[in-house]
């Protein structure tokens, strides 16, 4: 094993043993399907010349000198290709996505490693040892990594593990990113709210439509704004369309008045419809924090077609984990649980499933009576009716709490409803 900070700055000699100058950057890439980019090239100054020499033309790169097979001038010099990763400009000292530790770091030094008759970038240093490596203080570092107590956080972390931020110069991320893909839009969140605006919009840009929505909802309603400011409103329509209500309600409302009209005009008839009612409401009463979206059957149907009622309806709602019985004018009539309705007979009726009690908010109570509602009846979700019990929404446990306790806490709770 080797650094990326013990090669920089080393003397390279041709075969006659002529020095032609020190190292000065090593150019790796992608080949084939190893996942860790192979050493291609190297970049050799000598005063105002530079020379990229290819890898193929090196006797060793681990040495105190770094020889050549050949003389300089019998060197083809390699032409750098647009993938091309110069490790010391493009990766030292820049941030980058830990996806397994989940959060942004600073890369200190590069672990080099040789397989066969190649050299890879294995790991990456994000950890005090590689700035002491490149202060020249290698010795210090061996001994200090020998004392890391263990189940400390790791400062080596995997090439396999990383994903590069967008910059001005070749680094750039995968478009799309199957790592970031794969992150919980909890954890995608945690990562914008740590890189700059500029970052965070290059990074926003490489997620789809849906996993943006869903990484969107993890963050305040101010910080949403921060984030689409400078967005196509185009495309912020869309991403509206895909929130759910309630929280695109939220977005629109730290949004300029005159945006958020003209967004609601771009939006999907129906998602503007279920978003304007939500706004209508106050900012902090059951109206203005429930969601339109929740599963509701008649009492005609019998357990085996509320089943059959679910699969064509269910990905539309926020929960399910109540269905709530409703007459032929939308009154809230009933409610069951989903435990109720698998344990019951396929042809059970609903009238005799459903519990004739449901305890409900109406649109104008208080944030704190809701939260105070769900608290006392034990309740993932609650109900919202108007003084005709006609049903409008629900309000879920968490959106109640976030009048409670903050927004960043609440996040971080189990999601147990979804």
């Amino acid at each position: 094993m080797a650094y990326l900070s013990e090669l920089v700055g080393k003397p390279v000699a041709d075969a006659d043993g002529e020095q032609v100058g020190h190292l000065e950057d090593v150019l790796a890439a992608k080949t084939g399907e190893v996942p860790h980019p192979a050493v291609v090239a190297v970049l050799v100054r000598r005063g105002s010349q530079e020379y990229i020499l290819p890898y193929a033309d090196l006797v060793a790169l681990f040495a105190p000198v770094i020889l050549l097979h050949k003389r300089l001038e019998d060197i083809q010099a390699y032409a750098p290709r647009e993938n091309d990763l110069y490790l010391v400009r493009d990766i030292l000292d820049k941030q980058i996505i830990d996806t397994n530790g989940v959060r942004v770091v600073r890369v200190n030094d590069l672990e080099l490693a040789r397989v066969n008759d190649k050299v890879y970038v294995s790991n990456v240093d994000a950890g005090g040892l590689g700035l002491l490596r490149r202060l020249g203080l290698a010795g210090l570092a061996k001994r200090m990594a020998r004392g890391v107590r263990p189940g400390a956080v790791p400062s080596m972390i995997s090439w396999d593990d990383i994903e590069l931020l967008p910059s001005d110069q070749a680094v750039r991320l995968k478009v799309p990113s199957e790592q970031l893909a794969d992150l919980h839009p909890a954890d995608l969140a945690e990562i914008i709210s740590d890189l700059s605006r500029s970052q965070s919009g290059d990074l926003l840009d490489t997620l789809d439509l849906e996993t943006l929505a869903d990484t969107l909802e993890e963050v305040e309603p101010d910080f949403q704004a921060h984030l689409v400011e400078d967005m196509p409103d185009e495309k912020v329509a869309d991403l509206l369309g895909e929130m759910d209500p309630d929280e695109a309600a939220d977005l629109l409302a730290e949004l300029p008045k005159d945006r958020s009209e003209d967004l609601l005009d771009l939006m999907e008839a129906e998602d503007a419809r279920d978003v304007r009612k939500l706004l209508a409401y106050p900012e902090d009463s059951a109206g203005g924090i429930m969601t339109t979206e929740y599963i509701a059957v008649q009492p005609e149907l019998n357990a085996q077609q509320a089943i059959a009622r679910l699969r064509e309806t269910a990905s539309e709602a926020e929960t399910i984990f109540y269905v709530y019985v409703i007459d032929q004018e939308n009154h809230l009539i009933g409610v069951f649980s989903l435990s109720d309705l698998i344990l019951a007979k396929p042809g059970t009726p609903i009238r005799d499933l459903m519990h004739h009690r449901v305890f409900s908010v109406n649109l104008y109570d208080s944030q704190d009576e809701v939260a105070q509602a769900i608290a006392k009846y034990n309740l993932l979700a609650i109900p919202v009716v108007d003084d005709q019990n006609y049903l409008h929404g629900i309000v879920t446990s968490d959106d109640a709490l976030d009048g409670i306790i903050p927004t960043a806490w609440k996040k971080r709770l189990p999601r147990l409803y979804h």
